[in-house]
């Protein structure tokens, strides 16, 4: 399939996404990618959409959405799956927004936190991901409770094993993983806010959002979206609605 407002991609031979973590697993002898949440759904995304512009899938692997977003700005990326961020629009366009998922807390053993509201407390220190959607979306509610900024899900959740904080802020997803690995630890059952996840291009790339929200809208009415959630298990996503 050949359309004009992606002619020059479907020139390229490939449709080049971004991974960042948690959103993928790396296995240590084969070197091969997997999904997780929000990668598992834009990996199957990907190979759909560059199937049927006729083109092949490419994973590109990153540490961070920072480095995500300055890959689509240094060509070095095609597309990449971002929360929709006002601070990150002024850096690269979004689609229409493809899915959803919650953010909340994991808390250790013993805790006394069992909503939202009780982690936001003077006191209180909160383990966050830099530069991560679910960082960004505290930082604008919460009021009292020291949040710790560290680069990567594994740093934090690390903070939270060793006692040096009282909780960790991530999307529902990720944070039940880390659960099974510390005993007695529990999620929080409700949240602190909602990430919105689209398809992120860079700025001079704005012919391929018409392009890629007709097949958004497409994903969606195909039931593409809900079977690779309901597929994948994956807690507390949802489609996005406009």
């Amino acid at each position: 399939m050949s359309d004009p407002w992606v002619a020059d991609l479907v020139r390229s031979g490939r449709l080049r996404v971004a991974l960042f973590l948690p959103q993928y697993n790396k296995d240590a002898a084969s070197g091969e990618l997997t999904g997780v949440g929000t990668g598992l759904i834009a990996i199957e995304i990907t190979h759909v959409l560059a199937a049927r512009l006729g083109i092949a899938a490419a994973l590109i692997e990153l540490p961070t959405p920072k480095a995500a977003v300055a890959s689509l700005k240094d060509g070095g990326c095609d597309v990449a799956f971002l929360g929709i961020e006002s601070s990150r629009a002024v850096e690269v366009s979004f689609s229409a927004p493809v899915f959803q998922f919650d953010y909340t807390y994991l808390v250790p053993a013993g805790s006394s936190i069992y909503r939202a509201a009780d982690a936001d407390v003077s006191g209180l220190r909160v383990a966050v991901v830099d530069s991560h959607a679910s960082a960004l979306a505290l930082r604008r509610v919460a009021t009292h409770a020291e949040l710790v900024g560290v680069e990567l899900p594994d740093d934090a959740f690390r903070l939270l094993r060793a006692g040096e904080v009282d909780a960790f802020a991530m999307p529902r997803e990720h944070l039940i993983d880390y659960a099974r690995e510390l005993s007695g630890s529990r999620v929080l059952t409700d949240n602190y806010g909602i990430n919105r996840v689209a398809m992120a291009v860079r700025k001079d790339r704005g012919e391929w959002l018409a392009f890629l929200n007709d097949f958004i809208e497409d994903a969606k009415a195909s039931g593409l979206i809900q079977r690779v959630i309901d597929n994948g298990a994956l807690h507390g996503f949802e489609i996005a609605a406009r």
